[in-house]
């Protein structure tokens, strides 16, 4: 990378233009994001969104911000943890994401607010929000350290954020077998299901330039959160980061 350039996957792009390239990447597969996550994941990835929502320690009556939330998981989740006496904020900065996230949750009968959002300039009021969660969306922010520094502004004194996100297997004898699945079998999954092997391969390629656990570890210490920590999940192939605020 350079000054004025990022990378997209294995892609160097200039940096304006990376919130359009990963806009196109989620506007192909919103209508079919759900049915690829069970595919991709044989249905893991709710359990690791499970394990979040345990980790978080939500109360009623507390404010959520969902960030990345895309089809409304976990909204959906915290929307009944915190009652009507809470909030929920679904977010994410793809209006076609949000979209299938609303009409989801609204044909559930579930009402959360909406806000279509830049995760690196936050439009929320300082000391707001009990808690902040992020779910497989931090590796495609351009300027992770602005997302980190934003939602710490937002977050009440006592508050905590979790980050739910690819990150570095730790299995090594299983890295080969990882590495075939996700540049050869998930493009053509991508392929048949969405008819975008492209969209997929850039998966692969993000998570592969995503911070490994303890360089996101220490990006959240540096940007002040406080007691921060992690938990791997399925042997780092996902890990759930965690910090609160002062």
């Amino acid at each position: 990378m350079t000054e004025n350039t990022t990378h997209f996957g294995f892609t160097q792009v200039p940096l304006k233009e990376k919130v359009h390239h990963v806009a196109q990447v989620f506007d192909s597969v919103a209508s079919r994001y759900d049915l690829m996550n069970d595919l991709m994941s044989c249905g893991i990835h709710r359990l690791w969104k499970r394990f979040t929502i345990e980790l978080s320690g939500i109360q009623r009556g507390q404010k959520v911000l969902d960030l990345a939330g895309g089809t409304g998981d976990l909204a959906t989740k915290f929307a009944k943890l915190v009652g009507e006496q809470g909030q929920v904020v679904l977010a994410d900065i793809n209006a076609a994401m949000l979209e299938v996230g609303r009409d989801r949750l609204l044909n559930k009968g579930i009402l959360v607010d909406y806000a279509q959002v830049n995760a690196e300039s936050l439009p929320f009021a300082d000391n707001y929000f009990d808690l902040i969660t992020i779910a497989f969306g931090l590796r495609n922010v351009t300027d992770k350290e602005a997302a980190l520094r934003s939602m710490l502004r937002v977050l009440k004194p006592g508050g905590r954020a979790l980050i739910l996100e690819f990150s570095e297997l730790k299995i090594r004898p299983l890295k080969p077998l990882y590495e075939l699945y996700s540049f050869k079998v998930l493009p053509r999954l991508g392929q048949w299901i969405t008819k975008d092997a492209e969209s997929y391969r850039y998966l692969a390629e993000s998570i592969r330039m995503h911070p490994n656990q303890d360089t996101l570890l220490e990006m959240m210490q540096k940007t002040g959160f406080d007691r921060c920590d992690y938990h791997n999940l399925s042997g780092g192939i996902v890990a759930v980061h965690r910090g609160y605020k002062y």
